[in-house]
């Protein structure tokens, strides 16, 4: 068991003939007794330092614990959003690419249309052509007959009557 202060202080020596001086060894035994206390405050102070360190370590250990933790929640959070990404990413490149052959094939599809169309407005115009210039032959072919001449002939004729019945019909009227 270790020694007070007080231990010290009470602590009597026995006598002998030739011992030490009392009052030297008083004095000596007070100086101890004031660093004895001393020491014994200053490791006090430290035990309540090193308690309160201990407490401190403890609180901060805690928190280390819990930031530990939420770094590997933070981890594991990051690497499954980043997986989500991934799939959502295929899934939008998917749909794109669906996307991108329905286009495609309605292009196809429209072209294929548009070429029939121009197809048929080829044969129709081949068709109108045909017609067109069978008709122009034949307005040709009219023109072209004799018949015209007998009808320059007979308007000729009809005129000639016409300015012979006209002094007539101008005198009659007067």
């Amino acid at each position: 068991m270790a020694l007070t202060p007080l231990d010290i202080h009470n602590k009597e020596f026995t006598r002998s003939f030739r011992g030490y001086d009392e009052d030297e060894v008083n004095e000596f035994l007070d100086q101890v007794i004031k660093d004895y206390e001393m020491t014994i405050r200053e490791k006090k102070d430290l035990q309540e330092k090193v308690d309160g360190l201990n407490e401190k370590l403890g609180h901060f250990t805690n928190i280390e614990t819990t930031l530990n933790n939420s770094i590997l929640i933070a981890q594991e959070t990051a690497e499954e959003l980043k997986g989500n990404a991934q799939k959502e990413s295929k899934l939008i490149i998917k749909e794109a690419e669906k996307n991108a052959d329905r286009i495609v094939n309605e292009a196809l599809e429209k072209s294929r249309r548009i070429e029939m169309d121009i197809e048929g407005l080829k044969k129709q115009a081949k068709v109108f052509r045909t017609r067109l210039k069978m008709l122009v032959e034949a307005q040709l072919d009219v023109i072209d007959a004799n018949d015209w001449e007998d009808l320059f002939d007979e308007e000729t004729d009809e005129a000639d009557e016409a300015t012979e019945k006209a002094p007539d019909y101008a005198e009659s009227k007067a």
